[in-house]
């Protein structure tokens, strides 16, 4: 059974833990990838990862409307799927002296995201029936739902990501269906710093005691792009092991 036969869908931060993850599940149901990420040598890893087949790749920084729609052109074609994966994550010091923190979270977790969905409307696959709109999947992030008080910066452009994603879900609808997922603490290099730091007992107020694997946000992904979420749209779906709410 290949759910997503034929379909072409992108994957933003496609190196990252959670993108290859993501691609591999794609691939494995029968779609063309396209990796977008700024990092050539992680994107050649993936590529030795996950092999050719059906998989293309493009260095770009996505750092405006022009290069967000020449990534996309990659595709080779209509998309059936935008997965905005890519952003940046580093410490905010809350400084007067340092505003390109500020800047550089908002510019890498925000705007791209407007300007790769802004790129992806016209883009987009036509629905194939009442059940198969396009999709975009943006990541949100755990730091928004509790904040996060060393990276304040972050939290505030991933907030604005849930803002883009409702406005979106009902902009779009029924052509594209909006949604996001809202991870937290997810074992990739993203997370090593915070990992290492809180050690060994770290995961203790998680409720399932452990951190979460790319494979795991992946899956609800995949979830978001079938037939099966085709009554989903505006939601962004937390996967944290239970600590926002349980």
């Amino acid at each position: 059974m290949a759910p997503f036969a034929g379909q072409r869908i992108a994957i933003t931060g496609g190196a990252g833990g959670i993108g290859i993850a993501s691609a591999r599940l794609f691939l494995d149901g029968g779609a063309h990838v396209l990796l977008i990420d700024r990092d050539a040598a992680r994107l050649e890893a993936a590529e030795r990862v996950l092999g050719t087949a059906r998989l293309a790749a493009w260095r770009s920084d996505l750092a405006d409307p022009a290069a967000c729609a020449t990534a996309l052109d990659q595709a080779g074609g209509p998309v059936a799927a935008l997965i905005h994966l890519a952003g940046l994550f580093e410490p905010d010091p809350l400084s007067a002296e340092d505003h390109g923190v500020w800047d550089r979270a908002i510019a890498a977790n925000l705007t791209n995201a407007y300007d790769m969905a802004v790129a992806f409307i016209p883009r987009a696959a036509e629905p194939t029936g009442p059940r198969g709109a396009a999709r975009m999947v943006f990541a949100s992030s755990l730091a928004f739902r509790r904040g996060s008080p060393d990276r304040a910066a972050y939290a505030a452009a991933k907030g604005g990501l849930v803002g883009l994603t409702r406005s979106l879900a009902r902009k779009l609808a029924p052509k594209v269906l909006v949604n996001a997922v809202a991870p937290g603490i997810i074992d990739t290099s993203m997370a090593a710093g915070i990992i290492a730091e809180r050690g060994a007992r770290g995961a203790d107020d998680i409720p399932l005691r452990r951190w979460g694997a790319p494979e795991e946000v992946a899956g609800v992904i995949r979830f978001l792009c079938s037939e099966d979420s085709s009554y989903v749209t505006g939601q962004t779906i937390t996967v944290d092991g239970g600590i926002t709410h349980a």
